[in-house]
């Protein structure tokens, strides 16, 4: 089997995410580091224009979106499981919930906190165009009790759900959830700080960070990107068509379609449909640097589209 890539940078939330999966399992991975702003040459090349962070590389096979990223781990690597005490309906709903809903104010206050360190123009400018709307240093601090506002609401949640002595949030094991739950709050703590509102009013989920981060994250190795590139350009996807005898649109193996995120990052991918279903989609693209690649996506959060 060819080696696990993820492409990301350290201070990437979404990255954490799949990096405490990769704990859960104790799997072993390289580590590409990709720039935190565009211009992205050596990921683009692998998603066909895709740029969110991070990326899944397994030969020539490309992994988008941590949905897609952790279905895939868990498809491959299925013990330890991310769905150890519940079921996969109930820890994927809550993780889409997460990912919806905890992470974008938990950026805000965390960026907030380091608005003088991070926020340089060149960064705030790609964050602009990457959200569609505007990024700056004074935007965010008055929108903080806004935004402090629903994270302690939603933060609340998960502090209930620890109250009766459960070391995760859906039982004895660290789950899909915890992975999603746990990157928003990491952010803030790396950012803003350990005692940053709105962390400091929950004990019990303080204490469940603590457990989640001494997961670990696997054991990495770093990789160079020209040589992630190498790997995919000597590589064969291992992706096969696929039916969804069910899809809404009537599409079959073979068309050519774009994928678009419905959120931010609408960057669109073109490329020929291998196969898809209800959980995911998968389009064959040829690039000059990588040759044939299939890019894998999930199906929530994303539109799938006629290729202009």
């Amino acid at each position: 089997m060819s080696e696990i890539i993820l492409h990301h940078y350290p201070n990437s939330p979404f990255a954490e995410k799949v990096r405490i999966a990769f704990g859960i399992k104790q799997l072993s991975w390289r580590s590409v580091h990709i720039p935190v702003i565009m211009p992205k040459p050596d990921l683009l090349p692998l998603t066909g224009g895709y740029r969110k962070t991070p990326v899944l590389q397994i030969g020539a096979d490309i992994y988008c979106d941590t949905q897609c990223i952790l279905r895939e781990l868990e498809r491959r690597f299925p013990q330890p499981s991310l769905y150890r005490g519940t079921d996969a309906g109930s820890a994927n709903a809550l993780a889409f919930w997460s990912d919806r809903n905890l992470f974008s104010p938990a950026v805000g206050i965390g960026l907030a906190g380091r608005s003088t360190e991070l926020m340089t123009p060149e960064f705030m400018a790609d964050r602009a165009k990457f959200s569609g709307r505007d990024v700056n240093p004074e935007r965010l601090k008055a929108a903080a009790p806004m935004l402090l506002d629903q994270l302690r609401a939603q933060m609340g949640w998960l502090e209930t759900m620890l109250a009766d002595g459960r070391p995760f949030l859906l039982g004895q094991h660290p789950t899909l959830l915890d992975c999603a739950a746990y990157h928003p709050c990491w952010f803030i703590r790396v950012n803003a700080g350990a005692e940053a509102a709105p962390l400091t009013e929950f004990q019990a989920l303080q204490a469940w960070m603590v457990r989640v981060e001494q997961i670990g994250h696997g054991a990495s190795s770093g990789l160079d990107a020209k040589e992630a590139l190498s790997i995919a350009r000597n590589a064969s996807p291992a992706a096969v068509a696929l039916l969804d005898a069910r899809d809404p649109a009537g599409r079959t193996p073979g068309l050519r379609v774009q994928v678009v995120a419905d959120d931010t990052g609408r960057d669109p991918v073109v490329g020929e449909l291998i196969g898809s279903s209800r959980d995911h989609v998968t389009l064959r693209r040829v690039d000059p640097l990588v040759g044939e690649v299939a890019v894998h996506f999930p199906r929530a959060g994303f539109l799938v589209q006629p290729a202009p």
